[in-house]
């Protein structure tokens, strides 16, 4: 299963996405930033390899949705309400995003 993790600037929660989710296995996954400065910018080929798609925030999801409509229409596009208050990696992260995520995981 690919899962790609989506914050703005793909330095502090979609990499923790990506790190956490690594570790599962048949898990790959992979952390991407809405923002034109992010260490590895969302793009139509991460959108069309991943199975699901987690974003951060609303305003993430508005933004692919935007910018990749027509390469939605058979993904799974879940919104994970994390504000940007986290350091990369911090265990309340990590609890968060594994509290939210894994039902996603366990169900495919």
């Amino acid at each position: 299963m690919n899962l790609l993790f989506v914050c703005s600037e793909n330095r502090l929660r979609s990499p923790t996405g990506e790190e956490v989710f690594s570790e599962y296995e048949e898990v790959e996954a992979i952390g991407a930033g809405t923002n034109a400065d992010a260490f590895t910018p969302v793009s139509g080929d991460l959108i069309e390899w991943a199975d699901i798609i987690f974003v951060m925030e609303q305003i993430h999801r508005r933004k692919v949705s935007k910018k990749f409509q027509n390469l939605l229409k058979d993904k799974k596009l879940v919104c994970l309400d994390i504000p940007d208050k986290y350091d990369c990696m911090a265990p309340d992260l990590v609890s968060l995003l594994k509290r939210k995520v894994e039902p996603y995981i366990l169900l495919s």
